[in-house]
């Protein structure tokens, strides 16, 4: 009698292990194709994203001052491609499409895909929705370096390469001051914040103090860099650009995995084996070079590194895997529509571009606030 209850109850333990584990498998097999759907919507959308940064820049290339038809530009472009690229023009089209329009284009994507991809990394490494390249004050430290090299400039006749030389400079260096800084806090996120608004602070006073003695011809000029422009945007200029922004790009795209670790909390992140201290630093300064460089060339371009990682990250989530690219995309996308506005809003004035980001930025900057204030970000 008691061998068949036994029996009954073995029957019944076992019964409803199966049962457990056929749960557990079917709810492993929901968890993977919600994973494999949430991946195939997110390649998808990356996709777009290319689709649109290439129909935008077609676009871009063909409109101007001067009344050059879309097929004579697209003319042009494709004999310069299949000669080698040379650069020896004949025509004022030629000059106007190969020399100025289609290097000011893929100077706009590259500078909007490396301020995305910072700003996309900058916000979950340091945990902070307001994050971005200028946060830390790399841009207002590079705006100082290029101003004091035009003050100089008006007194011993300094050349354009040394205040591109004299803005990287300075934005690095407040690069050293953030990481030595952090290093003696341990690499916290908020004293990273904390010190990049400081040194902002800082370095815009040395500004302010430079435009207050300067000739107001220099002022001027310190005002149209702080601005931001692609007007710098040729190929001299793109040779030394593209390689580097490349480069680190692939670099914040394959570290991005580790992102998505720090975000679930340093405790997370140190089980699976990710030195905290070393990656922050390593990303931040990645981030940094990348600002650094287009701003010390581009001049200032803001909210680009803000906005752009918060319009990819309310469509497709927050996997930063794919947020980190796509922040590079979108920010293209930003820069080369926020220029084709710039150059034809006022027609013949071509207004800075810094002016039109900032423009487009805000909006979305103020509700990202009241977001926050709500305790929904």
């Amino acid at each position: 009698m008691s061998n068949g209850i036994l029996e009954k109850s073995v029957t019944a333990d076992e019964s409803s292990l199966d049962t457990s584990r056929l749960e557990q498998r079917a709810y492993s097999e929901e968890i993977l194709s919600e994973y494999e759907r949430s991946t195939r919507k997110n390649l998808f959308f990356i996709l777009i994203l290319a689709g649109a940064i290439i129909i935008t820049a077609l676009i871009a290339v063909t409109i101007g001052p001067l009344d050059i038809s879309i097929i004579d530009s697209y003319k042009i472009i494709f004999s310069h491609i299949v000669s080698g690229g040379s650069a020896r023009t004949g025509t004022i089209a030629d000059n106007a499409v190969w020399l100025v329009r289609l290097p000011r284009v893929l100077a706009g994507i590259l500078t909007g895909f490396g301020l995305g991809i910072a700003g996309g990394v900058m916000q979950p490494l340091l945990k902070n929705p307001m994050a971005s390249p200028f946060t830390l004050g790399i841009s207002t430290s590079a705006g100082f370096g290029a101003s004091l090299a035009i003050a100089f400039g008006a007194v011993i006749g300094i050349s354009t390469v040394s205040v591109v030389a004299s803005a990287f400079f300075f934005s690095m260096l407040s690069i050293v001051i953030i990481l030595l800084i952090s290093r003696w806090k341990n690499a916290a996120p908020q004293v990273i914040i904390l010190t990049g608004i400081s040194i902002s602070y800082l370095f815009n006073a040395g500004i302010s103090i430079l435009q207050y003695f300067v000739d107001p011809i220099y002022t001027k000029e310190m005002t149209l860099w702080m601005t931001g422009s692609l007007y710098k945007g040729s190929w001299d200029n793109l040779k030394y650009i593209f390689p580097l922004i490349l480069i680190i790009s692939l670099y914040l795209i394959v570290k991005s995995k580790d992102l998505n670790a720090i975000s679930s909390g340093d405790e997370v992140a140190k089980s699976i084996g990710i030195n905290l201290k070393r990656t922050r630093i390593s990303l931040l300064v990645a981030s940094a070079v990348i600002t650094a460089t287009l701003v010390s060339f581009m001049g200032t371009i803001g909210f680009v590194g803000l906005v752009a990682p918060h319009m990819v990250r309310m469509i497709i989530g927050g996997d930063n895997r794919f947020v980190v690219i796509g922040s590079g995309l979108a920010g293209a996308l930003l820069i080369i529509i926020s220029d084709i506005i710039a150059l034809h809003a006022m027609t013949p004035i071509v207004l800075p571009i810094g002016i039109i980001t900032t423009v487009m930025g805000v909006p979305l900057f103020l509700y990202l606030i009241l977001k926050m204030m709500k305790g929904n970000l």
